[in-house]
């Protein structure tokens, strides 16, 4: 099972997590991550919100291959990968990924490689507001260094 989404609402990442694990069977093992957006900036400015453009089909696209590629590359019998897009407020989820597995190693880390994936191949423009400006930001060094120890396969 593959359920890859993009949404505009509020992510209820327990909830889903919860449907998630409702979903699974025979398996040992499921692992999550949810990513939360941060009260500062990278230079220490507060944050008032975080804007998530995106392309509706292009960027469902490039969320359902990133959770499509995991399955396939680790064996998980299941993936999840909800993201947001619009307006996010600092403390507010932005994505959860989950994976389940037979064995916990599989679904560890498919769930460390969508988020790598995610992080700089999603297609996502991003833009973070502080009281006295607004800036487009890009992965970092080091997410693309994250995404790199994935690279043996070319995906």
């Amino acid at each position: 099972m593959i359920d890859a989404r993009i949404t505009g609402e509020p992510l209820d990442a327990a909830g889903e997590f919860a449907r998630f694990l409702g979903r699974i069977a025979g398996d040992g093992a499921a692992a999550s991550f949810v990513g939360i957006a941060r009260p500062a900036t990278a230079d220490g400015d507060a944050v008032t919100a975080m804007f998530l453009d995106h392309h509706p089909s292009l960027t469902a696209h490039s969320v359902q291959t990133i959770a499509a590629s995991a399955s396939d590359r680790f064996g998980a019998s299941a993936v999840l990968a909800v993201h947001r897009h619009g307006l996010v407020e600092p403390g507010d989820p932005i994505v959860l990924v989950a994976a389940s597995a037979p064995h916990r190693r599989a679904a560890l880390e498919a769930v460390d490689y969508m988020m790598d994936r995610l992080k700089t191949e999603a297609i996502f423009w991003k833009r973070e507001d502080t009281p006295s400006a607004s800036r487009w930001i890009e992965p970092t060094d080091a997410d693309r260094a994250d995404r790199a120890r994935w690279s043996d396969d070319g995906n």
